[in-house]
């Protein structure tokens, strides 16, 4: 079934193709969390240290991948269509987890993560299809949609990881295999095209490398504010992921279980917000209101996270911080409502990018100032400063918004500029 599909047409049905195809996407990334890093080690006889090391460069890796290559698929997709690209992308991705679960040495793991990155980046690709099917007033709720397929992802995978783990540390590699291929074989047969072939547009390749695709934000004020916004949101989200298992241990000396259990509760909670209460919210506050509130609640979220004297206060936070969740949806409607259906590929290309860098040099800045903050060079300690910047950097994204979308009535829709040829 590869028609593509009508304005008209079935996109409930077409949003839900998306929404187990990135379920299933980030399950199988989920599931290997809990056991490369223990592989690494393994690898190295036991070095924790160096494992470490290895282990960063591989996120750092993976990143860059992601950073390179999204702009790449994207504008590949506004050309060929979302459809293949995805099912090509799922492919890979499938055989890349099999290539790492028979890997006998780190230099094949570290091509394995090379493959990863190229293959993961797709996810801007399934972005653009839900711009493409989705009117632009509903377009925050349907990202939202995409959000909870995160957040079950991630809340899941990990968990289901670590069971399997226990048994053999490779068989996550095989499942997420498994799991790939099988989501591959199902957008095979049932997943539409969603862009016609007249709202399609050359490849080139000054649009398609990251610098080419940035370029398009610079192409309309509101859309480069929106995604200066968009970029101080993801380096805050990198605070969480980098610091929180460390954090946890120091100050409240938690355990792995009760660090997992909190991690449960936060993808959870997360999963609320991004499933249920995204569409409600955006019906009636509108994305900008949406938007701002959403800033305004990660902030308190990772304050009170920073300053937490307790586990228990630290909980409290936690359903607190999931109401940052509508700020994501929000900016992607009032971003993707700005650009032309024939480059919403590129344009999910670049805020793809966007995450690249920001994944890149998040991590650092957020352990270098933890390390820093429970140092004895400081002469006093506090522990939650990566959680505190965070929120600095969140408040800094209120004033950005503010002034991003204070120049037209809120929601008010851009015209859209023309196709570029």
């Amino acid at each position: 079934m590869s028609e593509p599909t009508a304005p008209g047409g079935p996109r409930r049905a077409a949003l839900v193709f998306i929404f187990i195809t990135i379920l299933l996407d980030i399950l199988a990334m989920g599931m290997i969390i809990p056991v490369l890093p223990k592989i690494v080690v393994t690898m190295l006889d036991g070095d924790t240290a160096r494992a470490a090391g290895v282990f960063g460069l591989f996120s750092t890796v993976w990143a860059l991948m992601q950073f390179i290559f999204s702009p790449v698929l994207g504008s590949l997709s506004d050309r060929y269509g979302r459809r293949p690209v995805i099912l090509l992308s799922n492919f890979g991705l499938g055989f890349d987890y099999i290539l790492m679960a028979l890997a006998p040495t780190l230099g094949w793991l570290f091509v394995g993560r090379v493959i990863s990155g190229i293959t993961s980046a797709s996810i801007s690709t399934a972005s653009a299809y839900i711009a493409d099917v989705t009117p632009p007033e509903k377009r925050a709720a349907s990202f939202g949609l995409l959000g909870a397929a995160f957040g079950v992802g991630f809340v899941l995978g990990p968990a289901i990881g670590g069971v399997l783990g226990q048994m053999d540390p490779r068989l996550p590699f095989w499942v997420s295999a498994g799991l790939s291929l099988a989501n591959a074989m199902y957008g095979l047969f049932v997943l539409p095209e969603s862009l016609p072939a007249e709202r399609r547009t050359p490849f080139r390749w000054k649009r398609a490398n990251p610098m080419g695709a940035l370029s398009l934000l610079r192409s309309n004020v509101e859309v480069l504010r929106l995604a200066c916004v968009h970029f101080l949101y993801q380096l805050a989200h990198i605070a969480l992921p980098s610091v929180f298992v460390l954090y946890g241990s120091y100050r409240f000396g938690w355990d792995e279980r009760t660090v997992g259990l909190t991690m449960a509760g936060v993808g959870l909670s997360s999963l609320v917000v991004q499933g249920g209460l995204v569409r409600p919210a955006v019906k009636k506050l509108g994305e900008r209101r949406a938007l701002m509130l959403g800033l305004f609640f990660g902030a308190v979220g990772f304050t009170i996270y920073g300053l937490a004297p307790t586990g228990i206060v630290f909980w409290i936070g936690v359903p607190v911080m999931a109401l940052w969740g509508l700020t994501s949806p929000a900016a992607q409607g009032l971003m993707s409502r700005r650009i032309s259906p024939s480059e919403q590929g590129q344009f999910q290309g670049a805020l793809s990018s966007i995450m690249g860098i920001a994944g890149m040099i998040a991590p650092s800045i957020f352990t270098q100032t933890f390390a820093y903050f429970i140092g004895p060079a400081l002469g006093w300690n506090l522990p939650g400063a990566p959680f505190l910047l965070a929120a600095l950097l969140l408040v800094a994204a209120i004033g950005l918004a503010s002034w991003a979308t204070s120049s037209r009535p809120a929601d008010a829709p851009s015209p859209s500029p023309s196709p570029t040829a």
